[in-house]
């Protein structure tokens, strides 16, 4: 890939964290990846990471479920007065942290940063207003990369830390190039902030196919407890309630097949009520449903045990449905996965893919807010018939290759770059 710039630069990733296959994660690695290519070299600041250990620094309270950080966390969004101690505390984590921020651009010697979320969603109030306070006072170029906000979740609209919020979560700041992912997004950033911003879409490697499955996966379905005969469908995320799994219960329970809905990821963030809703909706209906998180990582490793774990991308390729039922989403990792994959997929109409998806000529299986007769008859027919699931399967990857390749995030990356530093032509 072609350096749009006359040198190579230090990229440093500042996020909660840096670990597992949540979208943030993800993204990020997608990002370092082209960044890498075009001749740049990245860095991580996180409170948790997995990535290479002499590339980065782990400060322990930046991960937003570190216990002190949490307890403060609780206590904002709880009541809508803020203590004095509160306001101390805030005040002595913010010195803490932008130590550790400008040694981290020190020891790296980090020419541009992006921070992942951390500018946008307040999951860790004095560690943004710390890096707002280093970018403002050192002009650092900025790509603020913003996956959600405070606006989007309804849990966060009351709190005692407006004052906060509106400085630094996002900041109206001359060396910061905003990101996000939708045009929604995009749209209220300017409503409310009063700033411009860079949509730049999930992505995946549309230019480079997934391989096949291999012998490390072939005994998945054994492993997951899956008989030959039943129908492997796949639900690729969180068990959180945004993700709508109760949808992809009753459809299994409507389809009147042999089959067993296996759930990825763990409950992550948001505690366990909702698991055990979802259970519960699962056990009512006699639906055969795999919570599979501890059998699922990021890359294969072996467990402690000894049993195989898989990758997500192992899961893939053995489904034979995909459903993406989410009330809410930033913009869609699993429903690109899907895609990606070649797999058929049933997915809820929620805002951003009504917006920003939809409109570019997806086949899928979709429904609005509700399991309908049509619905139903839609997943069969796709079943049913494999040379149908196929060719629509294709044209979706075709489409796919054209809106959300790694080339259109080179495309982008390359335009921000050349905003913050010129161009070498």
């Amino acid at each position: 890939m072609d350096n749009p710039l006359d040198r190579s630069i230090n990229v440093g990733f500042i996020s909660f964290r840096f670990q597992g296959t949540d979208g943030v994660s993800l993204e990020t690695s997608k990002w370092a990846d082209v960044l890498e290519e075009m001749g740049h070299t990245c860095y991580y600041f996180s409170g948790l990471s997995d990535r290479p250990a002499e590339r980065s620094m782990v400060v322990d309270e930046v991960h937003f479920l570190h216990p002190e950080i949490r307890e403060y966390y609780h206590k904002f969004f709880n009541s809508t007065q803020r203590t004095e101690k509160e306001t101390r505390w805030i005040h002595s984590k913010r010195e803490f942290f932008k130590q550790h921020l400008r040694r981290f651009i020190d020891k790296f010697k980090i020419d541009l940063i992006i921070p992942q979320n951390l500018l946008s969603f307040p999951q860790n109030i004095p560690l943004s207003i710390a890096l707002t306070e280093v970018i403002a006072e050192t002009s650092i170029p900025t790509i603020a990369h913003h996956h959600d906000f405070t606006w989007e979740r309804k849990p966060l609209l009351v709190n005692s830390i407006w004052d906060y919020i509106t400085m630094a979560v996002p900041p109206n700041l001359g060396a910061i190039q905003h990101v996000v992912i939708n045009t929604v997004a995009a749209d209220q950033l300017a409503r409310r902030i009063g700033v411009s911003s860079t949509i730049v879409p999930n992505v995946m490697d549309f230019e480079n196919p997934p391989p096949h499955a291999d012998e490390y996966s072939s005994d998945l379905r054994d492993a997951l407890g899956i008989d030959s005969d039943e129908l492997f469908i796949l639900q690729p995320t969180r068990v959180v309630q945004r993700k709508g799994i109760e949808h992809a219960i009753e459809l299994v329970s409507r389809l009147g097949r042999k089959a067993r809905l296996v759930i990825s990821h763990a409950s992550g963030d948001d505690g366990y009520e909702y698991e055990a809703r979802v259970r519960d909706f699962a056990d009512r209906l006699n639906v055969g449903t795999i919570f599979s998180s501890e059998r699922f990582d990021e890359n294969r490793r072996f467990a402690e045990d000894g049993s195989k774990v898989y990758s997500l991308s192992d899961a893939y390729p053995h489904a034979d449905l995909v459903t993406y039922p989410s009330l809410v989403e930033g913009f869609g990792n699993a429903f690109l996965e899907a895609l990606y994959y070649r797999k058929p997929i049933v997915v809820n109409n929620y805002a951003i893919y009504a917006t920003d998806i939809r409109p570019l000529g997806f086949n899928v299986i979709e429904f609005d807010d509700y399991i309908t007769r049509q619905t139903v008859q839609d997943t069969l027919k796709i079943l049913d018939d494999s040379q149908l699931a196929v060719e629509l399967c294709e044209l979706n990857y075709s489409l796919a290759l054209q809106h959300f390749s790694y080339r259109i995030l080179r495309s982008k990356l390359g335009a921000l770059l050349t905003n913050a530093f010129g161009s070498k032509d």
